[in-house]
């Protein structure tokens, strides 16, 4: 592994188009309650700044997080992922530092460059997801609340693109998604988390049902939004099932990386309920990005 390829592991590419996808699925939601027409007048156009700035943040943030992740693992990974770039010594300690500390600076920036109000979301993201890299995930209650935090302000942050965030309270979706995604992943090493899946199992059906409840607030028929729900459903419990029967350290991990990935779809079902299946199909289009990068790269 050469010293470039061993950075870009570090911010694990095939995730980052899943950061991308919550700030088009904040925008959606934001932009449809405020403007209802913006989306069937196509003058999208003149929120396209904004939006590519806030995506650029979330990248760099999320990027980040997964640099400091492996910065404060170094010392496991030593043991059960000698293969990673800090422990296997293609990237030292303290570079991974730096790198992990310019990307979270530079996410700030960006997000300020949209306004004041991003850039505090960015600054809470910020401190998440230094709390979930170097306290919070040891604990199984608090690990799993703090990573979907993570991901919830994520989602706030594209609902910053005209200011305060309308419908504040829907980030309690991606904090509950990633909980379950979080508690499957205890099982990543040793498998043995059955009573974990179960948990997962449950979260991942409440996901579905307020998803699904979102329509009374939408704009678009269900019969648009429907296919996104089944498509993602299939993405999340086949893999969650598989693991649960042959509960193996490889079947969990391909159920949390379905799961990480299908953040796209569950984005998608958003943007469509609020924004038509235009917006749907467009986050939807980060999905084969996703999974080329998936073949190439550890999403976990």
């Amino acid at each position: 592994m050469n010293t470039l390829r061993g950075y870009i592991t570090l911010t694990r590419p095939a995730n980052l188009p899943t950061a991308i996808a919550d700030i088009m699925a904040g925008a959606a939601v934001s932009l449809a309650m405020t403007y209802p027409d913006v989306f069937t007048d196509l003058n999208i156009g003149r929120f396209a700044r904004p939006v590519i700035l806030l995506s650029l943040a979330s990248v760099c943030l999320y990027a980040s997080g997964v640099v400091f992740n492996d910065y404060f693992d170094r010392e496991t990974d030593a043991i059960e992922r000698p293969e990673r770039p800090i422990p296997s010594g293609v990237v030292t300690a303290r570079s991974a530092a730096v790198f992990g500390s310019v990307l979270m600076f530079a996410g700030i920036a960006l997000a300020f460059m949209v306004s004041t109000i991003s850039g505090g979301i960015a600054i809470l993201l910020g401190a998440a997801i230094l709390s979930y890299d170097s306290m919070a995930k040891q604990s199984t209650v608090l690990g799993p609340l703090n990573m979907g935090v993570c991901r919830g302000l994520n989602l706030l942050l594209g609902m910053s693109v005209i200011g305060f965030p309308v419908m504040w309270w829907m980030a309690l979706i991606p904090v509950m998604y990633i909980g379950a995604i979080t508690l499957v992943s205890r099982g990543e090493v040793n498998g043995s988390n059955r009573s974990h899946i179960r948990v997962a199992f449950l979260l991942y059906i409440l996901v579905v049902a307020l998803v699904a409840g979102l329509y009374r607030y939408g704009l678009t028929s269900m019969w648009y939004t429907l296919p996104f729900i089944i498509v993602f459903c299939l993405m999340i419990l086949i893999p969650l099932w598989w693991a649960y029967r042959e509960n193996t350290p490889d079947n969990i991990r391909r159920a949390v990386k379905a799961g990480v990935i299908s953040l796209i779809l569950l984005d998608a079902c958003i943007a469509v309920i609020f924004a038509g299946w235009q917006a749907g199909l467009s986050v939807v289009l980060l999905l084969p990005l996703s999974l080329w990068l998936s073949r190439r790269f550890a999403v976990t």
